[in-house]
């Protein structure tokens, strides 16, 4: 059962499509697409019956957390998948997470049946579980390319396009279709860092009038289903900030 730890800061980016295409060109002599390409990333959200992790994260506390289940592709009944906790206080992302088989990792988080091999991250899973009584939330996918610094690989930027989801059939198994959130060719960058951002990237984010966005997949999606509509505005006001050069704070 392989365990992994991250820890770094994260921020987001809603990019036009335009603000897209020049950004990727000026990144070139920076950054390098890392060896998967555009591959899918699928996900199935584990929450309260009432929704309470979700609600709560977008309350925007000083300490978040969620937990998820993860597959690259669309998975088999006998593929691995990565069971994640993620959490954040204040700017400062953990995600710990393990490798489990899928049905493995359904009949832990649905049945309460312990995968054999201890670990220190699965009993912290453990106590989430206790804590919360979970069930499948939100299953959620979206297409993504990496990319990793050439002289700093531990700084990465990500671009997700095509995010989507879907309130039923949850099963990672079970392909991965469902209702988009963003216009076409929008994308949600993301970068990760260790520890500072790279000047070069601060100063070129300035110069395309790029700016940070509070951005929850998750949240928008869930919101979206209570009938609000705040994505409408945000995707209006970036428009018009990165075809005009106007600020706007999220």
């Amino acid at each position: 059962m392989a365990q992994m730890v991250f820890n770094r800061i994260e921020k987001k980016y809603l990019l036009t499509p335009e603000k897209y295409e020049r950004l990727r060109l000026a990144l070139a002599p920076y950054m390098e697409a890392d060896e998967y390409g555009l591959h899918t990333i699928c996900n199935i959200y584990y929450d309260t019956a009432d929704y309470r992790l979700i609600r709560r994260s977008i309350e925007k506390p000083v300490y978040k957390e969620k937990l998820r289940l993860r597959s690259y592709g669309i998975p088999r009944k006998d593929s691995k998948v990565f069971l994640e906790i993620k959490k954040k206080y204040k700017k400062v992302v953990n995600k710990r997470r393990i490798s489990l088989g899928l049905q493995e990792a359904y009949r832990y988080l649905e049945e309460g049946v312990r995968p054999e091999k201890d670990s220190q991250i699965l009993r912290e899973m453990d106590f989430f579980l206790q804590r919360y009584p979970l069930k499948k939330g939100l299953y959620l996918a979206y297409d993504r390319i990496a990319m990793y610094g050439k002289e700093d690989p531990d700084f990465r930027l990500t671009f997700d396009t095509q995010i989507r989801c879907r309130w039923e059939d949850m099963g990672l198994e079970q392909g991965d279709y469902g209702h988009t959130l963003l216009p076409e060719g929008f994308r949600l960058m993301e970068s990760k860092v260790m520890g500072s951002t790279p000047l070069w990237f601060s100063s070129l984010l300035a110069s395309l009038h790029i700016y940070p966005a509070s951005f929850s997949k998750y949240g928008y999606f869930y919101r979206e289903r209570l009938g609000e509509m705040p994505l409408k505005a945000m995707v209006e006001r970036v428009y018009h900030q990165q075809n005009e050069g106007g600020s706007f704070a999220c």
